[in-house]
């Protein structure tokens, strides 16, 4: 009954290939939930033939909950109960994917049948997230195989629609609020801030999506006969976009920048690194907000981002002034911004910088505002005793970053159930999450799988901050 024991259980996991085998039959599940409501019968045999006998082989219920909303993907709550004056903690993983893309792929036999390439492990959903709850699923049973038990209450949700914005998550939770009472969230999706170095994150940045539309008449008219009279809009609209990012990526519109960074948030991104390993893009050092770093710029600021910008037809143009231009908009956001100021904000600027007839169109995504920010401080208890768990066991410190870049359900943890929220990610942002050529590293899994253990095992064993608290 030691550390040391479930050390070996999850080394004779790993090493004897199962892990491998557990994710690539994971793997095959083709869950596309933006294909739903057609891909709804994949994604609850992933719940039915994956995580309710795992779970089940652990002695947790599982129990499937429809989602609220028509159509949406379902989510299975698995739960075990040890002891009321134990501390419960909410794992949380995403069983569906973005779509396969077939026909793009360039490594094994595609999307559902996972290939090993040296230390790259290829498939759809590896990186994200089905690697990631996996590692953390195994992890567990390792503390119960060398314990016999947790020495904590667990819950842990698999939701089935997190690729499509997490649509009635909020509901979900809301209606049934006290199968998630617990004292901390501790789950793993995104990547590490370098592939070798454990990363833990306590919470993630929110996505709001906009279009800027300049749509000003019925049908192109010869550029010859009409250049120079009347207006382009892809033109103005280029204007309207420069007035809001600036030709080296500052931020233009200071009703959208963040809030100042604090102390603490300043001093944990001191020592990080961004690191997208060899086959990531470089950093562009020119560019951003000039005075911040970059993992300040990425971890604990705004963007905006131009996602698409379409004037005329790129694939045949001729030689019309075209109708309208459109640009397909991204505000990342950290903690601080309020999400139902943007579109206001945009407005303004854009009224004032004389650019009336660009409109702001709110895409139906965001209708219901998006994925919000949500962070934990990094000196919260749970914070730091995670913190110092990993720590102990790499020997070495952790990177710890307020936000991770992209975005995640985390409102739903943090501010709906006031939770503490601590994001352990076992991917790296070279990974290819979301494109074809999706894969993992098996050294930073194993690496995981390590943490996992650790972490699980310290919690067990002296009931983490909770346990103080009480």
């Amino acid at each position: 009954m030691t550390l040391a024991s479930a050390m070996s259980s999850i080394h004779r996991y790993f090493d004897g290939g199962e892990f491998e085998q557990e994710l690539a039959r994971r793997v095959a599940h083709r869950t596309e939930s933006q294909l739903l409501p057609d891909s709804l019968p994949a994604l609850h045999r992933y719940l039915d033939e994956e995580m309710i006998p795992a779970f089940e082989a652990m002695g947790f219920h599982c129990k499937v909950i429809q989602n609220p909303l028509p159509d949406g993907a379902p989510s299975l709550v698995a739960t075990r109960t040890e002891g009321d004056a134990l501390p419960t903690v909410l794992g949380y993983g995403h069983g569906d994917v973005i779509v396969g893309q077939e026909n793009s792929w360039t490594k094994g036999a595609g999307p559902w049948t996972t290939a090993l390439d040296g230390d790259r492990l290829y498939g759809r959903g590896t990186a994200d997230n089905k690697a990631q709850h996996t590692i953390n699923m195994a992890a567990m049973r390792s503390v119960l195989e060398a314990r016999g038990s947790l020495g904590f209450n667990a819950t842990f949700l698999i939701e089935m629609g997190e690729e499509t914005g997490s649509a009635g998550l909020t509901e979900l939770v809301t209606e049934n609020r006290e199968l998630f009472a617990a004292d901390v969230l501790i789950a793993s999706d995104g990547p590490r801030v370098a592939m070798d170095r454990p990363t833990i994150s306590l919470g993630c940045r929110g996505a709001f999506n906009v279009d800027l539309v300049a749509d000003f008449r019925d049908g192109g008219h010869h550029s010859g006969n009409w250049g120079g009279l009347i207006a382009d809009p892809g033109v103005v609209l280029a204007n309207a976009l420069a007035s809001i990012v600036g030709k080296t990526g500052e931020l233009l519109v200071p009703a959208l920048k963040a809030e100042p960074m604090s102390d603490a948030v300043r001093e944990t991104l001191e020592d990080i690194e961004i690191d997208g390993g060899p086959d990531g893009p470089k950093i562009d050092t020119w560019w951003g907000e000039p005075d911040l770093t970059p993992p300040q710029r990425v971890h604990a600021a705004n963007t905006f981002n131009v996602l698409a910008f379409v004037t005329g037809n790129p694939q045949k143009p001729v030689n019309a002034i075209p109708p309208k231009a459109v640009a397909n908009c991204q505000l990342r956001f950290v903690t601080g911004t309020d999400p139902a100021t943007i579109v206001p904000a945009l407005r303004t600027h854009l009224d004032r910088n004389g650019f009336h007839q660009i409109e702001v169109v709110v895409p139906g995504e965001n209708r219901g505002i998006g994925f919000p920010a949500c962070r934990t401080e990094p000196d919260h208890p749970w914070a730091v005793f995670v913190r110092d768990t990993v720590a102990a066991a790499i020997g070495a410190k952790p990177a710890v970053i307020p936000s991770i870049g992209g975005s995640l359900p985390n409102d739903v943890f943090g501010e709906l159930l006031g939770l503490p929220t601590i994001w352990i990610p076992h991917s790296y942002t070279g990974c290819s999450q979301h494109a074809p050529d999706e894969h993992v590293l098996l050294p930073t899994c194993r690496s995981a799988l390590e943490v996992m253990t650790s972490v699980y095992w310290a919690i067990g064993e002296t009931g983490g901050p909770s346990m103080e608290a009480r």
